[in-house]
Order: structure tokens, then C-alpha cells, then sequence
């Protein structure tokens, strides 16, 4: 189990560590994501509502909503600049925990949230707008951290990309080829372990959704700790083997 933990978050990377560090923050991200929606009534996940909303409200002639859109929109841009600033510290300072940093960001900022959103909710124009750059924040943290370590390969806060991908997988694995083909041209073949992927994924990010859902209804914002706790565990094994470098360099 140790060994599996230290892989997950670790420098060096595995296609199977993406693939099952990119399920693991799916779950989050479908479940913080679901969690908020019900503290908000809106969705943190995806840019794309967001910019479109900014432009209905700017035509409806709402600029306080547009300026809420622009402030969601800023904070997923400086979540995913944020993240991207550590894990290149972290890569400039040689250490195993370079991915690990951000996750641990994401794990303080769920705390935060879920110790302090009952007491913020009084306040509730605040809150919400707080609530939503709060989230948007950690959504561009995450997304960018398994962006950069799977090569742009995977997303996690959003699945509009990964329905799509996994149409054209589909297409491909229902396109008949023919005895009429070019013999020069390859034949058209799906990538299964790419379908299959893409297929855990969405449905990781819908059960995290159900779940975050239920949980933030019967537990209130306490559910977020759950999340952070998982956090933590995904970077737990990198950032304790950094630590220990640090001790026996300076014994050394």
C-alpha cells in the first residue's frame, strides 16, 4: 500500500499512476463540484457555462452577475497558474513531491471550506461569492495538475472533453472496414484501453457527483473533509520522503 501511495503522486511518472491518480481527483472533482451546486446553486467545474453566462448577463445588462463570472473565471486561471508555480518550484528543487504540493493546496483549501462555510453562510452575498472563487480556485489547481504530469493526455474538472473523445473512440470502433479500402491507408481501429479509460473516468466523475451530492445533504460542508483527507493521502508519501531527505542532509 505504501508503495502504491508513493507512486500515485510521485516524480516519476507511470501510465498507470496517471491513470489512477487522474480517477482518484475525477472523484473529487465530481464531488466537490456537486457539493458546491448545492451550497450555491451553481456549478464551478466548467469554464465554458461560466463564459456563456458572463455574456447573457453583460447583454441582459446584469453587470454584477457578468463581474461574478469574471471573478470565477480569474480564480480557476490563477488556481491552474498556481499550480503550475509549484510544480516547477518543485521541479527546480529536485523534489520527489512536486505534484504532491498542489494536492496539498487542494487538501487546505477543502479544510478551510469545510470548517469555515457554515460560519460564511451567514453572510450570504458573501458567501457565495467567496464559495464560488473558493472553488473555481481549486478546480484550476486540479485540472492543471494532471494536465501537466499526463502530458495534457487527461482533464479532471470537467468531461465535455472526454465525452468527446470517447465518441470518436466509439466511432472508430463501430467504422467498418471494408474490402473496398485502400490497401495503403491503415485500417480504423478504436483505442480500447483509451475507451476504457475514458468510459471510468466519466462514470468516476458522476459517482463522485452522487455522492459529494448526498454527502454535502446529510453532513453539510463537513463532507469537504472527507475530500481533503483523501487529498492528503494521494501526496502523504512523497512530501514524508522529501522531509526525510531534508533530515538526513542536514545530519550529513
Amino acid at each position: 500500500m505504501i508503495v502504491y501511495l508513493r507512486r500515485l503522486a510521485a516524480k516519476e511518472r507511470t501510465d498507470q499512476a496517471d491513470r489512477h491518480l487522474a480517477g482518484y481527483l475525477i472523484f473529487i472533482a465530481g464531488a466537490a463540484n456537486a457539493g458546491g451546486f448545492l451550497a450555491v446553486q451553481q456549478y464551478t467545474s466548467h469554464m465554458s457555462g461560466i463564459v456563456s453566462a458572463m455574456a447573457d448577463n453583460l447583454a441582459l445588462g446584469d453587470v454584477m452577475l457578468m463581474l461574478s463570472g469574471v471573478g470565477a473565471l480569474l480564480s480557476f486561471v490563477a488556481g491552474a497558474a498556481m499550480s503550475a508555480i509549484l510544480i516547477n518550484w518543485g521541479r527546480r528543487q529536485h523534489l520527489e513531491s512536486e505534484y504532491a504540493f498542489p494536492l496539498v493546496l487542494e487538501a487546505g483549501l477543502l479544510i478551510c471550506f469545510g470548517l469555515l462555510g457554515s460560519h460564511l453562510a451567514r453572510h450570504q452575498g458573501l458567501f457565495i461569492s467567496l464559495t464560488v472563487m473558493l472553488l473555481c480556485f481549486i478546480m484550476g489547481l486540479q485540472n492543471a495538475i494532471i494536465t501537466k504530469l499526463s502530458g495534457a493526455r487527461i482533464r479532471t474538472t470537467h468531461v465535455t472533453g472526454l465525452v468527446t473523445d470517447m465518441g470518436i473512440e466509439f466511432g472508430k470502433l463501430f467504422y467498418w472496414n471494408t474490402s473496398k479500402d485502400i490497401p495503403s491507408k491503415p485500417l480504423v481501429k478504436a483505442d480500447r484501453k483509451k475507451l476504457k479509460l475514458l468510459v471510468s473516468l466519466v462514470f468516476l466523475f458522476f459517482a463522485g457527483g452522487v455522492l459529494g451530492a448526498v454527502g454535502f445533504k446529510q453532513m453539510g460542508f463537513a463532507a469537504t473533509l472527507f475530500l481533503a483527507a483523501l487529498l492528503l493521502m494521494l501526496a502523504l508519501m512523497p512530501v514524508l520522503d522529501d522531509i526525510r531527505t531534508k533530515l538526513r542532509s542536514r545530519r550529513q
